[in-house]
């Protein structure tokens, strides 16, 4: 299921899918797909992404609603839409609730979803740090031009499916029963069999992926019997980095263009019919734009001691920085 998820943030919220078409997928499955697009890990540590609401299981999902904010207003209208799942750039709960009542904005959102079997999704900043992110698209709107993150990312590329793979070899005599007892362990993916040949005889070799704490449970049964014990082999699995990833972009044109053409080009790719400029001291509406940093959101501790000819950020959290050109 593919989604144009990273249009420019939205200010309208959007339904999609076709009514012709009945494509149900399930939440989970939907969240797993969102969660490779752009992996939670990614966001900032003060974000709060990911699904914030879930319906209880089993949920399918067929309409699929993207808003910037989801506001009461907004949520009233996936109601009335039918929306099985919202996703909205914006989390709508930051800090922990301490209670679900009618009393606040905020906890009436969750009351109206889980009266009305409305997941809600938000990925924010994840989205804003991959390369195919919400930075890299307000990037294209300077032209032509190399970029690169201005605080890179530490985290994994995409979330893993366990800290730990486990093989072992176990003869038919004992291999039912391992099984049988492996299924049962929640923290266990990814198992699979297959013929192998060891030391001159047939036995089976078994992969599966866990958690710490499954592989903890995985260790203790197998430690069970003396046979299969000395023959497993644990990996930790470390996922590498995704290059370019992280938050905001120094951008670097490949050929100098004066303040007022930059603007235009920025008005055009938003679609905006004015932005606001605060022009720096000493410069004017011609003087040169070489380098640009941008960061979707304010950006403030993200752009703060980059030297560039502009800043664009999303608010004027920046007024007016010396020399530069903010908007």
């Amino acid at each position: 299921m593919r989604l144009p998820l990273l249009r420019p943030p939205l200010h309208r919220v959007r339904a999609l899918g076709r009514p012709s078409v009945r494509a149900l997928m399930n939440l989970r499955e939907l969240i797993s797909a969102l969660n490779d697009f752009a992996s939670p890990s990614l966001a900032e540590s003060w974000d709060n992404v990911g699904l914030l609401v879930e319906p209880s299981p089993p949920h399918t999902v067929n309409t699929l609603f993207l808003t910037n904010d989801l506001t009461e207003e907004v949520m009233e209208e996936a109601v009335q839409k039918k929306a099985d799942l919202v996703l909205s750039y914006h989390p709508p709960i930051f800090t922990p609730l301490k209670r679900v009542t009618w009393k606040t904005w905020k906890e009436r959102l969750v009351v109206r979803a889980l009266e009305n079997r409305i997941g809600i999704y938000s990925p924010h900043t994840a989205y804003d740090a991959v390369p195919h992110g919400v930075n890299n698209w307000l990037a294209k709107g300077l032209g032509a031009c190399t970029s690169v993150p201005l605080r890179p990312s530490t985290a994994p590329s995409s979330p893993s499916e366990g800290t730990h793979r486990v093989e072992f070899c176990a003869d038919a005599e004992h291999l039912d029963a391992v099984l049988s007892k492996i299924k049962g362990i929640p923290e266990i993916s990814c198992l699979t069999t297959l013929p192998a040949r060891v030391e001159g005889e047939e036995q089976t070799r078994v992969s599966l992926m866990c958690s710490q704490k499954g592989l903890l449970e995985v260790v203790a049964l197998l430690s069970q019997n003396s046979l299969l014990y000395p023959k497993t082999e644990i990996l930790l699995l470390q996922k590498p980095l995704l290059p370019h990833t992280g938050m905001g972009r120094l951008c670097t044109l490949s050929e100098p263009v004066s303040l007022s053409d930059i603007i235009e080009r920025v008005k055009g790719h938003l679609q905006l019919p004015h932005v606001r400029v605060a022009v720096g001291a000493g410069r004017t509406l011609e003087s040169p734009v070489k380098k640009a940093a941008l960061c979707a959101g304010s950006g403030s501790s993200v752009l703060k001691g980059t030297e560039a000819d502009l800043y664009l950020t999303e608010f004027t959290a920046i007024q007016r920085w010396q020399g530069i050109s903010v908007f």
